[in-house]
């Protein structure tokens, strides 16, 4: 198999565009308006984002998550990749680039799965930047395993009725509409009697129960809130896609995700590495730079390797889906390691780039004390480490069969006598030549 992970070259100056960009017009927005990205923006704030985004739209960047054939610009996920490694640490980059999380993933929910009325309605405005919205599916009993979901909706006439709570649904306070998961036919497979919903943040019954945040963070930072849903009634046309069709969308959605917050892993690990280089370069102890020492350039040694190792691994990744793979078993069990590997590469990098700050890395002065609380989220965003490494471990295993008797298939002595039997002709007459040397 050939890999080729090359962009052509006005794709490259879009990229190198991208890092001025968000150095200088976005970095400062994330000190000067902190939390303040994952909600429609107050008159005089739009001010100043507005001809940001406008620049962008400019450049042909904006929300460009979608693929072609759902209304999108048709990047692929290596040229999304790039762009996400990019935008990675700064708050606001992706908000300014139409591609925050949780939204990315709702439109191509609504694109994929969505009807004409229902494109109109949630998911223009949703591409256009005007309002946000909110994926509504753990519940405080089930994080990742949805075969214990409980939250209900039930036909009542030309109605549906929702009722239940669910945990940790990012942004639902600053969001317009949420995409609901259910159980709709609860006498089957949760994986077969669950189906999705679009409901107004509006609705009678919605309730926001109380707000949460990331560990470290304020009260004034995006929440993810515990949401109660007393028998909210909605009409027959808010379901997305097919009665019974939850998990196969939720996997749509998730799978996408999955690579992204890959890559945004790997531009925030390289954001903590620059930060860490300069510093060894900058910070003396004694004679000389921390630089010199060798425990430090070893950790920077291994710093580089994990990142560019993890870049290269998600990349090969996304190139599988740009060629027609999808979200096959073979993209999945990378899908999966990548996830793993996005909360193992954050978690030592940041590590070592925290410690060679020293004092200073541990205050809340640098970026790294945001990067660091990030770290524990990836290890549970989207299912936690360990379900990711059992998938994967399953899907691996399908490619190989076990041995055909008691003895591995490469175990030596029966090797030794059928490679014995294949060349008994040679050995042979290896044998009557020593022989006759001998005799």
């Amino acid at each position: 198999m050939a890999w080729d992970f090359s962009t052509e070259p006005d794709f490259e100056e879009q990229l190198a565009w991208m890092r001025d960009f968000v150095k200088q017009e976005i970095a400062p927005l994330d000190l000067v308006f902190p939390h303040m990205d994952h909600r429609v923006p107050p008159p005089w704030l739009k001010s100043v984002v507005d001809p940001l985004k406008q620049a962008v739209k400019d450049r042909g960047l904006w929300a460009c998550h979608l693929g072609a054939d759902l209304g999108g610009k048709g990047f692929g996920q290596v040229k999304l990749s790039l762009m996400n490694e990019i935008l990675a640490p700064y708050q606001w980059g992706p908000t300014i680039f139409g591609v925050q999380g949780p939204d990315t993933g709702n439109a191509e929910i609504l694109a994929h799965y969505g009807t004409a009325e229902q494109k109109e309605q949630y998911l223009q405005p949703l591409l256009d930047g005007e309002l946000f919205s909110a994926f509504s599916m753990t519940e405080p009993q089930a994080g990742a395993d949805p075969t214990l979901l409980e939250c209900r909706a039930e036909r009542d006439g030309d109605e549906w009725v929702l009722t239940g709570e669910k945990f940790f649904t990012s942004n639902a306070d600053h969001s317009a509409f949420f995409i609901v998961m259910a159980v709709t036919n609860p006498e089957v497979s949760r994986y077969k009697g669950m189906s999705m919903f679009l409901v107004p943040r509006n609705a009678p019954g919605v309730e926001i129960v109380r707000p949460t945040q990331y560990m470290g963070e304020s009260d004034d930072a995006m929440g993810h809130p515990h949401v109660r849903y007393e028998d909210v009634r909605l009409p027959l046309d808010s379901m997305l896609g097919k009665e019974g069709d939850a998990f196969v969308i939720a996997q749509t959605r998730l799978s996408g995700g999955r690579i992204h917050h890959a890559m945004r892993a790997v531009g925030q690990a390289q954001y903590a590495f620059d930060m860490m280089c300069e510093r060894a370069l900058s910070r003396r102890s004694g004679n000389d730079v921390i630089a010199a020492k060798q425990m430090v350039q070893e950790a920077i040694a291994t710093a580089y390797a994990e990142i560019e190792q993890f870049r290269l691994f998600v990349l090969r990744a996304a190139w599988k889906i740009d060629q027609g793979h999808g979200y096959s078993p073979e993209v999945r069990k990378d899908i999966a390691i990548a996830k793993v590997l996005s909360f193992n590469v954050m978690r030592s990098v940041i590590d070592k780039a925290v410690h060679i700050h020293g004092a200073l890395g541990t205050s809340g002065e640098t970026p790294l004390a945001r990067l660091w609380q990030l770290v524990p989220a990836y290890g549970i965003w989207d299912g936690p480490t360990e379900t990711h490494i059992t998938t994967a471990a399953r899907l691996i295993l399908k490619d190989h069969v076990p041995s055909a008797d008691l003895w591995p298939s490469e175990w030596i002595p029966a090797r030794m006598e059928a490679a014995r039997t294949k060349f008994a002709d040679a050995l042979e007459q290896r044998r009557l030549g020593e022989s006759a040397v001998n005799a």
